[in-house]
């Protein structure tokens, strides 16, 4: 009996071998996702989170693969996991219904070789609001594809979204090219796809175009006026004010239910792009069903819509977008002004998460703060700077990721539960800094967070730089991680007691793990007054507290 239970275990250890290998194969070759975890939104890869520290291209340096091959070591002094980087139109299909993914399928070797991922910028009918990479034989009939057309009449080298044939010529292109990833990228080095590039109108507020008047006199779709009635206590605040100036209407024509207003015709002009963007996204997933995403242009303070790019998926219009892309998953942040604290909150909701695929350049003195910022404060995804090539191995930015890498596994396993705050000093849009300290509540303690080293002269600049984030590891321990960033904690129970510093130590985290580097109970936490971190470099520190009376 002996030889056959020997057997039936060597055959029931193989098994369970085959049965392992198979299922982590299965993981590898899981299609990237998003999932929920608390309040938070992960990117799965291979079945595991994924924190974009990210980079993007200059919009012409991946369309010629040698003069990317080149760039390769400057992003990987970046520090950077994952490269944005365009896809266009005009390049894939030359020859109407002839597609040439060269350029793709050898961007995707270059990722390979540099063990790098990839999200894909679909350069379609728009780019910042023009139609520039569109095809040739698009470009040149204008019969077929017809333009918008400004207040005046005159066109627009702008396709209008409300052409049927646009949008079937577009999607054709679009579903070809996520069919091509799907038997190509076996890898899943393609993690993302950003479908178009800042939508929105210009240079009025809506399209004036005979489609676009058709399609104004029509009756506002029941999607949208279902949307409106099943989220009537959310709305944000713009939108509710011109849908109860007109009786909250459940139907009607679109000057009927939301006015004849500048804001109204922005409304009108978001659902057509929304929609159009739609109907290239359900067939994309239908084809290979990665995330996918669109990237808003912010309006600047006092702007009209076409005085910036009017009903591209801005805050105030995500209602409208959420109503006619329900296939979208992400309405993300480009953000090039310097009051990022004012814009990111605006971006993430129970159902949009903060992305930020496009922030300033790479090069700039407070692109990392953000980035610490966005991540800790709003459970950010990722990050992604634009000009990474550009970016230099002293710049913030390449400092910053080498932190945050070390950081990732316990970002990823706190995200969405409430431990991990972000902290940056607040820029106006006038770039006046208020570098006041901030207040929250972790746990049972209340910590003031300022900004700069308490001991050294720190200019507008430096403190624009400063920014971290901290994350409570239990009870009583917590880690500070960024650029000068000074702490003290008090008790926030009500019981009385004082607040000490048991061990702060500098350190590194090695694989998961902490590792000490410096103990630091003396002059640099000011004799138990507080803890800092300083304003040259990007550093985290490990701090154990304990009370007393």
């Amino acid at each position: 009996m002996q030889a056959p239970t020997r057997r039936a275990a060597l055959y029931a250890c193989a098994l369970a071998l085959f049965l392992l290998e198979g299922s982590a194969a299965q993981a590898a070759n899981s299609v990237p996702h998003l999932r929920k975890q608390g309040t938070a939104t992960q990117l799965m890869v291979n079945d595991q989170p994924f924190l974009v520290l990210g980079g993007e291209l200059h919009n012409s340096s991946a369309s010629h693969l040698p003069y990317l091959n080149k760039l390769w070591p400057a992003l990987k002094g970046a520090e950077v996991n994952t490269i944005l980087a365009p896809v266009q139109w005009d390049q894939i299909e030359p020859v109407e219904g002839r597609f040439d993914f060269t350029v793709l399928d050898g961007m995707l070797k270059q990722a390979r070789a540099n063990d790098t991922k990839l999200i894909l910028l679909w350069f379609g009918a728009w780019k910042n609001s023009m139609s520039t990479y569109v095809p040739p034989w698009v470009k040149r009939d204008v019969q077929r594809f017809p333009r918008s057309l400004a207040r005046n009449g005159v066109a627009q080298e702008v396709l209008t979204p409300f052409s049927p044939k646009t949008l079937a010529a577009d999607t054709a292109a679009y579903r070809a090219l996520l069919a091509h990833l799907k038997q190509v990228d076996t890898e899943r080095t393609v993690v993302m796809i950003q479908v178009e590039n800042e939508i929105g109108m210009l240079p009025d507020v809506r399209d004036y175009s005979p489609l676009a008047n058709a399609a104004i006199a029509e009756q506002v779709p029941k999607a949208l006026t279902d949307y409106l009635n099943a989220n009537r206590a959310r709305l944000h605040p713009s939108l509710q004010a011109l849908w109860a100036a007109n009786g909250h209407r459940a139907s009607g024509t679109w000057a009927e239910v939301f006015g004849t207003s500048v804001a109204a015709e922005e409304v009108f002009q978001a659902w057509g792009y929304a929609t159009f963007v739609e109907a290239l996204t359900a067939a994309g997933k239908a084809a290979y069903p990665l995330p996918m995403y669109v990237n808003a242009a912010l309006n600047r303070p006092g702007k009209k819509p076409g005085e910036y790019p009017s009903a591209g998926p801005l805050p105030h219009l995500f209602d409208v977008w959420k109503a006619g892309a329900p296939s979208l998953d992400v309405l993300a942040i480009d953000t090039y002004f310097p009051n990022f604290t004012d814009w990111a909150p605006q971006f993430k909701r129970p159902d949009n998460p903060l992305f930020v695929p496009e922030a300033d350049n790479a090069g700039r003195h407070d692109a990392a703060a953000k980035a610490f910022y966005a991540i800790g404060e709003f459970d950010a995804f990722g990050f992604s700077p634009f000009g990474v090539e550009d970016s230099k191995a002293s710049d913030p930015l390449p400092q910053a990721y080498r932190l945050l890498r070390q950081l990732t596994p316990l970002i990823n396993q706190v995200q969405g539960s409430g431990n991990m705050r972000g902290f940056k000093a607040k820029v106006s849009y006038d770039g006046v800094v208020d570098a006041s300290p901030q207040q929250v509540t972790m746990g049972g303690y209340a910590l003031q967070v300022g900004f700069s080293n308490p001991w050294a002269k720190t200019d507008a600049k430096d403190l624009e730089g400063c920014g971290g984030l901290i994350i409570r590891l239990s009870d009583d321990e917590f880690l500070l991680a960024g650029k000068g960033l000074t702490v003290t904690f008090k008790d926030a129970t009500g019981a009385g007691d004082l607040v000490g510093l048991e061990k702060v130590t500098e350190g590194t985290y090695e694989n998961g793990k902490w590792k000490d580097g410096r103990w630091l109970n003396g002059d640099e936490i000011h004799q138990g007054r507080q803890v800092m971190l300083v304003t040259g470099d990007f550093t985290m520190q490990r701090v154990k507290l304990y009370r007393y009376r």
